[in-house]
């Protein structure tokens, strides 16, 4: 009797781990899809701001550079590609 308790307690303990297991992958799963649609939607949005002129924080290239910042600039690359 006691032997057979026993193997009742360990299938329903498998079971419920099992279940547990099942349901938090189940979530995890939905968790990174929604992740994934609202990262989308944000590139989108960000992608048409930036369509439309606007620079929202990036580094607009048609601004020029002083003379010395490009000197600075080059040195560093150079610098960079020596070691």
């Amino acid at each position: 009797m006691e032997e057979s308790d026993l193997l009742v307690e360990a299938i329903n303990l498998t079971m419920f781990g099992m279940g547990f297991v099942f349901l938090f992958l189940t979530l995890l799963v939905f968790v990174t899809n929604l992740m994934s649609i609202i990262i989308q939607n944000y590139l989108k949005n960000q992608q048409e701001t930036l369509q439309k002129g606007g620079t929202n924080g990036v580094y607009d290239s048609s601004v020029e550079l002083d003379e010395e910042t490009k000197f600075v600039i080059e040195q560093a690359i150079k610098m960079h590609r020596r070691s």
